[in-house]
């Protein structure tokens, strides 16, 4: 038998494989006190198994985001490699950070529970969106439908003000034209009437009455003529300064239709638009939350509930051993400089 640097005796044991040191790195254990530690090796290896399918997920769930942000496959890849090692980092720290001595501890627990469950809602975000895509695309339709009328009412309020008084004008010269016009269809009627005997004096025929209504009738149809005349330019540029407004109008709606897009806040916004219309899908909804939200939280459960064995026995030895080495050290350096 040999022995570790704690003075314990180490039993010979089989070969551990790489796939196996990869899975107790995951769970932060010391690979060469875990080979004396015949029980732990199975449950680090359990925690490790968590800690990368989190891992994976968390890879998996941030390229999608990104692939929703940047549209290039590569660079969605690299991203989501690099937050990934991120979220992988955090949670190696998390389970290191659970012991024996704190494990019934509530606020350092707490703590680690609320940051997975922080990390996890914000990754539940984009495999949700990847899960519903189909409808979350049908929803932004109707809701980029809903933006472009939006969009236009508040146009028509804004440029309210510039048309409303050319609105009136135009229609107080037509006014004026349209009663002038139908001046001229009374006079127009009477002196038909007056000619063909149904009215006026009852005579048929162009008499003095009626040659009277007939010059009438032309006054009023030269100065109707001359009237359309003087109004004519001035309807005309009140129908283009309206024209220009509603052109406007127009290219504003096109350059802010050019802004709607699929991008992560819209599907994020398409989501709950969905969610708040369909309580089937919310139902759905909630579940998956609670699902992927369990798989950031796995390695702190498996970490917290899974029960202590040797292998911290041995790393708080080992870690006491190291101290007292230091400390000799220390004290002999001390010793030859005074010396």
């Amino acid at each position: 038998m040999q022995a570790n640097a704690s003075g314990l005796p180490m039993e010979q044991t089989p070969t551990i494989g790489t796939s196996t040191r990869f899975l107790w790195w995951l769970s932060t254990a010391e690979g060469e006190l875990l080979e004396n530690a015949v029980v732990d090796r199975n449950r680090y290896a359990i925690t490790g198994m968590t800690v990368l399918g989190t891992w994976l997920f968390a890879t998996l769930a941030w390229t999608y985001f990104f692939y929703t942000v940047v549209n290039n496959i590569w660079a969605s890849i690299g991203l989501g490699i690099f937050m990934g090692g991120i979220i992988l980092g955090i949670d190696r720290a998390l389970i290191k950070g659970i012991t024996r001595t704190n494990k019934l501890k509530l606020v350092p627990i707490g703590f680690r529970v609320l940051l997975a469950l922080t990390i996890g809602l914000f990754m539940a975000q984009p495999a949700l969106l990847y899960l519903f895509d189909k409808e979350i695309h049908v929803q932004i339709s109707l809701d980029n439908e809903q933006k472009k009328r939006s969009k236009l009412q508040s146009q028509d309020s804004v440029y309210l003000s510039l048309k409303a008084p050319l609105l009136e004008q135009r229609n107080r010269l037509q006014q004026q034209l349209l009663d002038k016009d139908k001046e001229v269809s009374r006079a127009r009627e009477s002196f038909i009437a007056e000619t063909d005997g149904t009215g006026g004096s009852k005579k048929i025929g162009l008499k003095d009455i009626a040659q009277a209504k007939q010059q009438a009738y032309l006054r009023l149809q030269a100065d109707y003529t001359q009237l359309e005349s003087d109004f004519r330019p001035k309807l005309n540029e009140k129908d283009s300064s309206l024209k220009q407004i509603d052109q406007n109008i127009l290219k504003e709606q096109a350059a802010f239709e050019t802004l709607l897009n699929d991008g992560f806040i819209t599907r994020i916004e398409a989501l709950n638009h969905l969610i708040n219309n369909n309580t089937a899908v919310a139902f759905r909804y909630y579940l998956l939350v609670a699902i992927l939200m369990l798989i950031e939280l796995m390695p702190v459960i498996a970490k917290t509930l899974l029960p202590s064995g040797t292998y911290e026995e041995h790393a708080k030895l080992q870690e006491a051993f190291e101290i007292k080495q230091l400390q000799k050290r220390y004290q002999k350096a001390t010793d030859e400089i005074e010396a």
